[in-house]
């Protein structure tokens, strides 16, 4: 009796345990039980003593020095009524101001809709920016208090000194004419938003001009509930097509006078950014995005004369990282030339005085340069291309050191004059810690550990992800991650589940905190299954020619490499050959339907999210950037789309979901690998998802896609 009953107890805590140690798509997407604690939006004050963060609705001021709360900056309980919440925030010039947007809507990407209100932090009152309409982009300028931003595809702004508002343009016409903001295509692909800059003194505005007017149209049919369901158009240049004509003007407030930069016949014009007062610069690049020029501009004339030009034999990719220096006679710019993305310190003709950072590793974020102490800070992967480290050096590189943790991934936030940096730190297993640091490295306290989520964690049944590497039948070395289930035994044989994304100059091999996905991979873990993920070739943070062996080909090594990689886990003594998966999403979805053709004899299921099923019908600037165009590569755009492979498929092997709002990879794409599909009399199961964008979510949304794929992975592999 007494051995029965603890049996009996034996059993019910091994219940309790396992029901403890479960990880469910209801605590994932429904109750976000693992969502981790952040300090978000951290601003520095103009004293580098300071900063602010939103906390619910008010704005809160911190000591960097102490991390003691100093004082609440702005409540909604200051408005008297006016605002009873905010969206955003941003300081003037001087902090006398504050701007709160609000009732913000999205438009693409990145780009807004909202109202902005004023509040004057001495008179303590609150006005809205304007009575015109909803504003996009608004921004202070850096000295005058004043304001810009767009209505209607046209540039204006307001001088808060006298609340008079003038409008700059008056040719902005929906899809026609956008003055101050960005097309679809540059928004997307060039991650151009706010497509004006104020100059230092505040005294004039370089803007962007598109005229889109040519540029084919795009309808996407909404049904929103309405009876009649209504097109939703708005231009989309697809490989081949046309762009927008893009030019800069130069707006003199005083005068009110308007120039035109003169720079010549070029493709694209993703960058511009002022040098001083009187001189833009203007980045230029061809279709093929392989010449890229910098432009001098005068701002009185609109004159240019080149700065710089670089040339690639493949392509140049666009980044923030060009810094004038203030003494005017130079500016550091990173590039790829000698086969790593390094910093160089340039002269005003645009030669190199001295390539501050060199070796076989990319940087991969330039942080800043303290023009006091002639120090530049940088993100690079010099270790191992799956972390990232914060650095700084000297100038001519000289004095170079290590700031914060020497391993997982680091993301620094600086105060102002580089006194301070708060650290962001993962890893692979573990949710972000924010430390303090001083600018010198050393570290103050942690403000968030996000222990709660940690210990939570704990008490998962769950075993860390490990990195592996492996080695293809051409000598190519490739990294990856596996997660085994708690209890694994190396007698038994399991299933693999192999996540992909796999475009140019991606990464899902990093040793940073994987989020949701992490969680729904250890909740699969749990079911029984292994979990792989590998950066096939074309990825990022290994150089130049890993990246851009996949020039004119996507999807070809990559294909061989995702293939080869379920090969080598299949030959694991652990591993049930038959029963290898795969998922991806948007350019992992192509993977992924590419695998499941190309690969019908290794895979033996996959869930394809949003995949572009032929690189004809994606945007040109992406599309031609990594693969030339049609006529420059003919047969490169069939080679490797998984729509003219599908005979190869196996009958239900894939699940495909797209939802049918998705302004970047259009619906377009599933319906014609559906086409291909029935034409290959191919059965497959299919998801849609009626309105919902790239991204598949809002509501219940995510839940449920969750459910559906884990749904099928498990019925199915």
């Amino acid at each position: 009796m007494k051995k029965t009953m603890l049996l009996l107890l034996l059993a019910t805590t091994a219940r309790l345990f396992a029901q403890t140690g479960a990880i469910t798509l209801e605590d994932l997407w429904l109750n976000y039980r693992y969502y981790p604690s952040y300090i978000a939006d951290i601003r520095s004050m103009n004293d580098g003593e300071h900063y602010t963060v939103a906390e619910g609705d008010a704005i809160v001021r911190y000591a960097y020095a102490t991390g003691e709360m100093v004082d609440t900056v702005f409540s909604v309980t200051m408005t008297n009524g006016a605002l009873t919440s905010f969206d955003g925030y941003a300081f003037n010039d001087d902090e006398s101001a504050l701007m709160l947007s609000t009732e913000t809507d999205s438009r693409y990407r990145y780009a807004t809709f909202e109202n902005n209100y004023i509040y004057d932090r001495n008179a303590k009152t609150t006005k809205a920016l304007t009575g015109t309409g909803k504003q996009m982009y608004a921004d202070f300028a850096p000295a005058g208090n004043r304001v810009a931003y767009v209505i209607d595809n046209d540039l204006y702004y307001t001088d808060l000194n006298s609340s008079k508002e003038t409008r700059v343009t008056s040719d902005g016409e929906l899809n026609h004419i956008i003055n101050g903001g960005s097309d679809w295509v540059y928004e997307e692909e060039f991650a151009l938003v706010r497509s004006f800059e104020w100059s230092p003194d505040g005294k004039k505005i370089a803007y962007y001009r598109f005229d889109e007017s040519e540029v084919p149209q795009f309808n996407m049919t909404m049904y929103r509930g309405q009876l009649y369901p209504y097109d939703y158009t708005f231009k989309y240049p697809k490989v081949g097509e046309v762009n927008s004509q893009v030019s800069i003007w130069i707006y003199d407030l005083a005068s009110g006078r308007k120039v035109q930069a003169q720079t010549g016949n070029w493709e694209y014009i993703p960058r511009i950014k002022w040098i001083d007062n009187n001189q833009l610069c203007v980045t230029t690049m061809n279709r093929l995005q392989n010449d890229l020029v910098l432009q001098n501009v005068d701002a009185a004339t609109g004159a240019s004369k080149k700065l710089f030009e670089e040339k690639a034999d493949k392509y140049i990719e666009i980044n923030d990282d060009l810094t004038f220096l203030p003494d005017g006679k130079g500016f550091i710019w990173r590039s790829e030339k000698d086969g790593y993305s390094h910093l160089y310190h340039m002269d005003m003709n645009g030669q190199v005085v001295k390539q501050i950072t060199s070796g076989n590793w990319d940087v991969s974020e330039f942080k800043g340069f303290d023009a006091a102490t002639k120090a530049l800070y940088y993100v690079a992967g010099e270790t191992t291309p799956m972390q990232r480290q914060l650095y700084v050096t000297q100038l001519d590189g000289k004095k170079k050191m290590l700031l914060g943790p020497a391993d997982g991934w680091n993301q620094a936030d600086f105060s102002d004059g580089f006194k301070y940096f708060i650290n962001v730190h993962t890893t692979l297993n573990t949710p972000p810690v924010f430390d303090l640091y001083t600018g010198k490295g050393k570290m103050i306290r942690t403000l968030e550990d996000n222990k709660e989520l940690s210990d939570k964690m704990a008490q998962l049944n769950m075993k860390p992800a490990e990195f592996f590497q492996m080695t293809t039948t051409d000598n190519m070395t490739l990294n990856g991650y596996m997660i085994k289930p708690a209890d694994f035994d190396p007698n038994k044989k399991y299933p693999v589940f192999m996540y992909v994304y796999g475009g140019p100059g991606s990464q899902t091999v990093m040793d940073t905190y994987g989020g949701f996905n992490y969680f729904w991979f250890q909740m699969l873990a749990q079911n029984g299954y292994i979990v792989v993920s590998v950066d096939n070739r074309g990825t990022g943070a290994r150089g130049r020619d890993f990246r851009t062996v996949t020039y004119e080909n996507l999807g070809k090594y990559e294909t061989m490499d995702q293939i080869e990689a379920a090969r080598w886990l299949g030959k694991q003594s652990y591993v049930d050959a038959s029963r290898i998966g795969i998922f991806g999403w948007s350019y992992g979805g192509y993977m992924t339907a590419l695998c499941l053709t190309k690969g019908a004899d290794v895979f033996k299921a996959g869930v394809s999210v949003a995949p572009v099923s032929n690189w004809k019908y994606y945007d040109n600037i992406y599309t031609e950037r990594y693969m030339g165009t049609l006529e420059t590569n003919p047969d490169g755009f069939d080679a490797n789309s998984p729509i003219n492979f599908t005979d190869m498929m196996k009958d239900n092997s894939m699940l495909l979901v797209h939802g049918t709002g998705d302004d970047n990879v259009h619906f377009q794409n599933s319906a014609e690998l559906i086409n291909a599909l029935v034409r290959s009399n191919k059965q497959f199961d299919l998801m849609v998802y009626p309105d919902r964008n790239h991204g598949i979510y809002g509501g219940k949304t995510r839940y449920h896609l969750y459910k559906k794929m884990t749904d099928y992975i498990l019925e199915n592999l």
